[in-house]
């Protein structure tokens, strides 16, 4: 079978062959993997920033937001059936015994480090005709999400922080209130810091939970992004028109800051800016570069008398999964233009370069593998 991929000891990039994989035990699940969005991560494994082949492997398949159809399962399978379209989880658990989050099947939040992550850590990714996989690992979606299914895995991310969000905010009053039979209005701000694939299905995922949602990024309005946003009824705003003051006098107590874009600078500057009782959250993960002037008195000083609290959040668990694909639904039947739009364009296996070296433009750019 075809597979795209990369050889970090020779920093090559292209298709390569490989034996098709085989049912090997009970609980194993064979995909014709459909289609992989193309992410950050792809494109920095892509430029050999990062990237671990599996032990024993020069080569190391990538992608890892991926769409399959099954098509053979194992003696024991039971979650999915032939036919079924999955969506498939990223990180392996490490195999220590002491790892309580790994045993109990929260790899993503691992103690040891020594998990594996398909496409991009010890294990082959998605972008291969046909994969493998144990059926723990696979989330079932709906036929009429066939084409959008493919932005699951990064809505997860969204998904992880407000699970966490709401557990966090349990420590105060912070429900909305409700006169009468009134539905709640908007009385939670919400911030996003970056309009790519990450920020955008966050914004949608915040707005569908209720908050007052906005997002800033650099590009000045309109252009595909603003317009998606303006379908859902969150507004976009262009660090050429704002400053972080402007922004942050204009939208008042910002009740969640949803950090999108890996730039260190940005994230910092704004969480001074965190409101009160409010929440930040990271997602991005920054290149090495040179250091950043912090004030760390301000900082703490909010984090103490605001009551503010800070996390960051990677990866994702079966909850988040779930979350996001009936969330996606959600988007689906409410956004269809806007999550249609997320979506700039999908290239066949052959022409697999453009968009993994960084020079197809757009939104969310798809790889479509079968």
């Amino acid at each position: 079978m075809k597979a795209i991929a990369v050889t970090p000891q020779t920093r090559q990039l292209g298709l390569i062959d490989l034996p098709e994989p085989r049912i090997s035990s009970p609980t194993a699940v064979k995909l014709r993997m459909i289609e992989a969005g193309v992410c950050g991560t792809d494109k920095e494994i892509c430029a050999f920033e990062y990237g671990t082949p599996p032990p024993g492997s020069a080569d190391l398949v990538i992608g890892h937001e991926a769409l399959g159809e099954v098509v053979e399962v194992g003696a024991g399978v039971s979650r999915v059936k032939v036919g079924d379209l999955v969506v498939p989880m990223v990180r392996r658990p490490c195999q220590h015994d002491n790892c309580a989050a790994c045993r109990s099947g929260r790899q993503d939040f691992c103690f040891t480090g020594d998990f594996t992550e398909r496409g991009i850590k010890e294990r082959h990714g998605f972008m291969a005709e046909f994969v493998v996989d144990d059926e723990q690992y696979m989330n079932p979606v709906a036929k009429n999400l066939r084409d959008v299914a493919v932005l699951v895995e990064p809505l997860t991310i969204a998904e992880k922080a407000l699970i966490q969000l709401w557990d966090v905010q349990r420590r105060l009053p912070w429900s909305c209130p409700v006169a009468g039979d009134k539905a709640p209005a908007y009385c939670h701000r919400a911030l996003v810091l970056g309009a790519g694939p990450v920020g955008l299905l966050g914004a949608m995922a915040l707005a569908k939970n209720g908050f007052a949602t906005c997002v800033y990024a650099r590009e000045p309005a309109p252009n595909p992004k603003s317009e998606v946003l303006e379908k859902i009824g969150a507004r976009y705003l262009s660090a050429e028109t704002h400053s972080l003051d402007a922004l942050a006098a204009e939208l008042g107590n910002i009740d969640l800051i949803y950090e999108a874009t890996g730039a260190s600078r940005l994230a910092f500057d704004m969480i001074q800016r965190l409101g009160t009782n409010g929440v930040f959250v990271f997602t991005g993960v920054p290149g090495r570069k040179a250091p950043v002037e912090v004030d760390t008195d301000l900082m703490m000083r909010n984090l103490v008398l605001k009551n503010q609290v800070v996390f960051g959040t990677v990866n994702a668990g079966r909850d988040a999964f779930e979350a996001a694909i009936r969330d996606l639904a959600a988007f689906a039947a409410s956004w269809p233009d806007a999550v249609g739009g997320l979506i700039s364009a999908r290239f066949p296996m052959s022409e697999h370069r453009d968009p993994l070296l960084g020079k197809a433009g757009g939104i969310k750019n798809v790889i479509r593998l079968g």
